[in-house]
């Protein structure tokens, strides 16, 4: 298995289906089924080059497992935080030990980077991704957002990560 940064030759449709496939796992009880029925092949290849958002994938074999992208706050009320905007394993590979691995290395770049004060957001019913950040050390806050997935109305909430030097 290698984690490395997505570079000009990795097949951005094919990242995309992670996060297409995840989606559809992962909040196949959350979010209505006809919206997540919807989702367009290649939603998400488009922003995985962002300005300012760094993309590592997970590959195994050739095959493309996991993702995950991170950057800079990009909330003006979290400056100077680091920002995990997502990270997204197959569902076969998960409960493997390649989240740690990924998600560790998320961190470690975002460490590399001089930030000691690191984010997410979690769906508010998604009680295994809450779990798993919260064996990691992030903190759930009163902090959330709030957005419109096919007609419901869901919250995430703010998880925050503090590195003691």
């Amino acid at each position: 298995m290698e984690i490395r940064y997505i570079n000009s030759l990795d097949d951005r449709m094919a990242i995309s289906g992670i996060y297409e496939e995840c989606w559809k796992y992962a909040y196949k009880d959350i979010m209505p089924e006809e919206y997540l029925n919807l989702i367009e092949e290649g939603k998400w290849s488009s922003v995985l080059d962002l300005p300012g958002w760094q993309t590592l994938v997970c590959v195994e074999d050739g095959k493309y497992v996991g993702t995950s992208s991170f950057c800079e706050s990009r909330f003006s009320d979290y400056k100077n935080y680091g920002e995990i905007i997502s990270i997204y394993l197959l569902p076969q590979y998960i409960g493997k030990g390649y989240g740690k691995k990924l998600f560790s290395r998320v961190m470690d770049e975002l460490y590399k980077q001089g930030y000691d004060k690191i984010f997410l957001w979690v769906l508010e019913e998604n009680i295994i991704a809450k779990k798993f950040y919260k064996k990691y050390g992030f903190l759930e806050t009163d902090n959330f957002i709030e957005e419109n997935f096919g007609g419901k109305q869901l919250r995430a909430v703010m998880f925050v990560h503090y590195r003691y030097k």
